[in-house]
C-alpha cells in the first residue's frame, strides 16, 4: 500500500510539474514574445494572403492553365518551415527543446490527415480562382466564417457573444450581396458553366477551410509551444504536397509546367520563361507565409479569431484585384467591403472590451490574494507571539 501511495504521489507530482512547466512556458511567452509573435504572424497572414491571391490570378491571366500547378505551389514550399523549426535551437540557442521532441504518433497521424484535407482545399481554391475574378473569389471565401463559427461551437465549445455573432452576420451578408450580382462580372473568356463551377468550388474551399480552423484549434490544445505548431504545419504541408504531386504526375502537371515555362502566344506563359519561374517561386513563398500566419493566429488566439482576420483581409484582396487587374468594383462590392470592415472592427472592439475586463478581474484577484497573504501573515505573527508568551509563563 505504501508503495502504491508513493507511486500515486510521484505521478501527481509529475503532473503538477508538467502543468507548472507548461504554465511557465505560457507565462514567459506572454511576457516576452506573445505580442511580437502575434504581430509577426498577422503580418505573415496579411502579406501572404494578398500576394498569393494576386500572383495566382497573374498566373491564370497570362496563359497559365494548369490547375494542378496552381494547387502544387500552395504547399510545395514546406521546406521553408525548417527555418522557424531548427534555427531557434541550432543557431540562436533561444530554446532548449530539440525539434520534433514530444511529437507523438497521434499528432503525426492527425497532421497527415489534416494535410490531405488541406490539399483538397487547395485544389478547390485553384479551380475556383482560375475562373473567377480576384475580388469575387475573395469575397466568396468570406462565407466560410459563418461555418467557422458553427463548427467552433461544436468542436471547441466556442462561446457565442454579441460581438462575434454581429461580426459573422455582417460578413456573411456581404457575401450574399456579392452572390446576388456575381454573374455580371465573369471574365470574357469564361463560359457561364465554368463561372458557376468556379463559384461553387470556391464556396467548397471556404467550407473545408471552415472545418480546418476549429479542428486545428482542437489539436493545438495538445501542443505547448509555437515550434510544435510549425512542426505540425510542416507535416501537413508535406501530406498536401504528396497529394498535389500525385495529381501533377497523373494529370500531366509537370509536363504543363515545362510547356508553360517555354513561353509562347498559344500554349506558353506569355510573359516569358523568367517571369514564369519568378511567378511560381514567389507563389510558393507567399502561400507558405499565408499558412504560417494562419496556423500562428489559431494557436495564439482562436480558430474564430483566425477566420475573422482572414475574412477581413479579403477586403484588401478585393481592392488589390481592382487596382492591379482592373476588376469591376460596383455598388454591391463596395457595400460588401464596407460590411466586411464594419464586422471586423466590431469584433476587434469586442476583443478589446473583453481584454479590459479580464485585466480588471486579474487585478482584483491579485489584490485579493495580496490582502489574504497579509492577513495570514498577521495571524501567523499573532500565533507566534501567543506561543512565546505561553512558553515564558510556563518557565516562570
Amino acid at each position: 500500500m505504501e508503495n502504491n501511495n508513493n507511486t500515486t504521489n510521484h505521478d501527481d507530482d509529475a503532473k503538477r510539474s508538467s502543468n507548472s512547466t507548461r504554465s511557465e512556458v505560457v507565462v514567459v511567452m506572454n511576457k516576452a514574445t506573445y505580442i511580437p509573435l502575434l504581430v509577426t504572424n498577422f503580418v505573415f497572414l496579411f502579406v501572404g494572403s494578398l500576394s498569393s491571391s494576386l500572383l495566382s490570378k497573374y498566373y491564370f491571366i497570362h496563359n497559365g492553365k494548369s490547375i494542378w500547378v496552381s494547387t502544387w505551389v500552395q504547399c510545395a514550399g514546406f521546406p521553408l518551415l525548417l527555418i522557424p523549426i531548427f534555427l531557434p535551437y541550432y543557431l540562436f540557442n533561444t530554446t532548449t527543446r530539440k525539434p520534433f521532441t514530444r511529437f507523438t504518433p497521434n499528432l503525426l497521424f492527425l497532421s497527415l490527415l489534416i494535410g490531405l484535407l488541406l490539399g483538397l482545399n487547395n485544389l478547390l481554391f485553384s479551380y475556383g480562382n482560375s475562373f473567377l475574378p480576384v475580388s469575387t473569389s475573395a469575397l466568396l471565401l468570406s462565407s466560410q466564417l459563418a461555418f467557422t463559427l458553427v463548427l467552433s461551437v461544436l468542436i471547441v465549445k466556442q462561446k457565442i457573444t454579441f460581438s462575434n455573432l454581429n461580426c459573422v452576420v455582417l460578413l456573411v451578408t456581404s457575401s450574399v450581396l456579392l452572390a446576388l450580382s456575381s454573374s455580371h462580372d465573369k471574365p470574357e473568356s469564361t463560359t457561364r458553366s465554368q463561372y458557376f463551377a468556379g463559384f461553387f468550388c470556391t464556396v467548397g474551399a471556404g467550407l473545408l477551410f471552415a472545418l480546418y480552423l476549429p479542428v486545428m484549434e482542437r489539436v493545438y490544445r495538445k501542443v505547448y509551444c509555437y515550434a510544435m505548431v510549425m512542426e505540425m504545419q510542416l507535416v501537413m504541408e508535406l501530406a498536401a504536397t504528396a497529394l498535389a504531386t500525385a495529381g501533377m504526375a497523373g494529370k500531366g502537371g509537370f509536363e504543363d509546367m515545362v510547356t508553360e515555362s517555354r513561353g509562347g502566344p498559344v500554349e506558353g506563359f506569355d510573359k516569358g520563361t523568367t517571369a514564369y519561374w519568378l511567378t511560381v517561386g514567389f507563389n510558393v513563398v507567399t502561400w507558405q507565409l499565408c499558412f504560417m500566419g494562419t496556423a500562428g493566429m489559431v494557436f495564439l488566439t482562436s480558430s474564430l479569431t483566425g477566420g475573422i482576420c482572414m475574412t477581413a483581409l479579403m477586403t484588401m484582396n478585393v481592392i488589390g484585384g481592382v487596382v492591379v487587374y482592373g476588376d469591376e468594383f460596383g455598388g454591391s462590392k463596395a457595400v460588401s467591403a464596407v460590411l466586411s470592415v464594419w464586422g471586423f472592427c466590431s469584433y476587434v472592439y469586442g476583443m478589446y472590451v473583453k481584454m479590459k475586463q479580464q485585466q480588471q478581474q486579474q487585478q482584483t484577484l491579485i489584490s485579493s490574494n495580496h490582502n489574504y497573504n497579509q492577513e495570514s501573515q498577521q495571524n501567523e505573527n499573532q500565533s507566534m507571539e501567543m506561543v512565546a508568551r505561553l512558553n515564558v509563563d510556563q518557565s516562570v
